[in-house]
């Protein structure tokens, strides 16, 4: 089969049946090979940025995703969306129609170049946010696609391939390589035992679950880890929905010193920390501030482990979750399990706010809902509900682009149309990408849209020094109304009143189409962790800043010279310093 006939069929065989993009004249001979595959589909959407993050909501539902640009005007609106992939561990395949290899040879000026023609300039872009790139040739096609889809396959994070339109035509031999890669045995061996005697030996062991438990497909094994151990156990921001929170040692969330004082309290006291699957980050941590270095004791990754600082690789996390629990010794340790999730509370013609909102999505949300929350305040009113075991939320806290939820929402919708995918936005985030509703009807899939309509970038001016600075302004709109400007069959409504809002909830259950929800509330409504999250965050900005000042104000610029031999590190940026505070001394330096 072609070139383009192989990729197709091999990400196939990954469980990929539908492709994100947009089309363009480098890039037809591969959307023919999907179109004449029985098994895929092409899904055609409003912008290649739209298309990644679709690409990535179906690979977080799915397994894999895969998104088809055209060469530079196309493949480099996307890589924002890659990026975002390559930052979570969400494995997108980037596929690149590129021009016919005589004129990549010959550097010809075709449309979509720079004026002096560089046709791997892109691919360069991207080896700085995906896990491995492919530039196709006659002579290495195969094995280069055979190559980055194991890269895909153990490191779950985004490839690229550039595929020239001559390439996409050639013949290769249809073989499949082999995807399957196992843990090293005498690592598992060394560092499962290591990690059982650590464990049988601790009086306070405390487990924190993150998001790439998810994303290296080993929560069965987790799940296994946590209930055989009998260790109480917690979780960041993105490893909400790991495990059943009636579980009885399910010591609730971490929000560091913000909430939930028995959680805060066990990590902190814990003489062992074990952490599976964490990302430990500002946003997603609650401000990283445990008093452990989560390395230093037992810190379980996707494909290595840290066990007392050090790194054991080539370890997959399913295999070691399972060897230990197959030598582990139940521990016997009784919690005080804390209050999980929103005091529910009765409805009236009173106003809406943030917290009605949350609370109310508490029973709204049902057992294998899909839950796309957007970026900004609604992930921290969203992670303090109580859910049903096995509602999954999906979060992107680390990369934190906004508008990637509407997208991301569609793409999940593609990839299980069974399931019930409910997406939380607010109305700036919205804005961003909003079109895509269109995408969503024109394939038949019936989401529940909720948009919190409060006048800006909320968080935005949570951060800035001026809540009412104009630049955190938007465009005012009616949502309801402009989620029917598309042809399809979508039931919208605005509400203001806690009533109404019960009432549009409960219309979605009787409705077997598209429901959008315009939920108004003030301007500055938030719950109030999202309000100590801000504040936490900008008194640290407001230290940094002042140590940069000082810093700046008081330069040596004898002390710099004497030092740059002994420090490019403190070259590259004390002489820049120089430079803004002074040209004159910048130039000399």
């Amino acid at each position: 089969m072609n070139t383009a006939e192989y990729i197709v069929k091999r990400l196939e065989e990954l469980g990929i049946n539908d492709f994100f993009g947009l089309p363009g004249d480098y890039n037809f001979n591969i959307l023919y090979a999907i179109e004449n595959n029985r098994n895929t589909n092409w899904i055609g959407c409003i912008n290649e940025l739209n298309a990644g993050y679709a690409a990535d909501g179906y690979a977080r539902v799915r397994g894999y995703g895969a998104v088809v640009t055209t060469y530079g005007v196309g493949e480099l609106s996307v890589i924002n969306a890659i990026a975002g992939s390559t930052s979570e561990n969400i494995p997108v395949v980037c596929i690149v129609g590129v021009p016919a290899t005589k004129f990549i040879q010959e550097k010809t000026l075709l449309h979509h170049n720079l004026q002096e023609a560089n046709y791997y300039a892109y691919m360069e872009a991207f080896k700085q946010v995906t896990s491995a790139v492919a530039y196709l040739t006659k002579d290495n096609a195969k094995s280069e696609i055979d190559r980055v889809l194991k890269v895909l396959t153990k490191e779950k994070k985004p490839v690229y391939i550039a595929i020239p339109d001559d390439i996409a035509q050639i013949e290769i031999p249809d073989s499949a390589p082999s995807l399957e890669w196992s843990s090293n045995k005498e690592a598992l061996k060394k560092a499962s035992e290591k990690i059982v005697q650590k464990i049988n030996e601790a009086r306070k062991p405390v487990i924190i679950g993150d998001v790439l438990v998810k994303r290296f497909d080993a929560l069965i094994e987790y799940r296994e880890f946590i209930t055989n151990s009998g260790i109480p156990v917690s979780n960041f921001l993105m490893g909400t929905d790991l495990i059943d929170m009636e579980y009885e040692k399910y010591l609730g969330a971490y929000y560091s010193k913000f909430k939930n004082p028995i959680a805060q309290k066990y990590i902190e006291e814990a003489d062992c920390l074990i952490t599976v699957g964490a990302i430990y980050s500002d946003l997603n941590s609650y401000g990283m501030s445990l008093p452990h270095n989560i390395n230093d004791s037992i810190a379980i990754y996707g494909t290595y482990t840290y066990i007392d600082g050090k790194r054991y690789d080539n370890l997959k996390m399913s295999e070691l979750l399972e060897a230990v629990n197959k030598k582990l010794t139940p521990k016997d340790i009784e919690i005080n399990k804390p209050n999980i999730g929103y005091r529910l509370i009765n409805s009236g013609d009173e106003a809406l706010t943030s917290g009605y909102i949350y609370q109310r999505f508490q029973e709204f949300f049902k057992p294998n809902d899909i839950i796309f929350a957007e970026t900004g305040s609604v992930p921290y009113g969203i992670s303090q509900i109580k859910y049903k075991d096995n509602t999954e939320l999906e979060l992107q806290t680390l990369w934190g682009s906004i508008g990637w939820a509407t997208p991301a929402a569609m793409g999940a919708g593609i990839a299980k149309p069974q399931s019930r995918v409910i997406l939380i936005t607010g109305d700036g985030a919205h804005q961003l990408t909003a079109m895509e509703i269109g995408t969503m009807l024109r394939n038949g899939l019936k989401p529940v849209i909720i948009v919190i309509s409060n006048s800006g970038y909320t968080i935005e001016r949570l951060l800035s020094k001026n809540v009412g600075s104009k630049f955190n302004d938007i465009v005012q709109m009616n949502y309801a109304k402009f989620s029917r400007v598309f042809e399809g069959d979508v039931w919208a409504t605005q509400v203001s009143t806690a009533e109404d809002f019960d009432k549009a909830l409960k219309v979605t259950q009787i409705m077997n189409k598209m429901c959008y929800i315009e939920a108004c509330i003030a301007q500055m409504d938030v719950p109030q962790l999202v309000r100590d999250i801000a504040q936490c965050m900008k008194d640290k900005s407001e230290q940094t800043d002042g140590e940069v000042i000082n810093t700046e104000r008081n330069i040596d610029t004898n002390n710099i010279i004497s030092n740059v031999a002994s420090s490019s590190f403190e070259y590259e940026t004390i002489v820049h310093k120089a430079f803004i505070t002074d040209n004159n001394q910048g130039g000399v330096l």
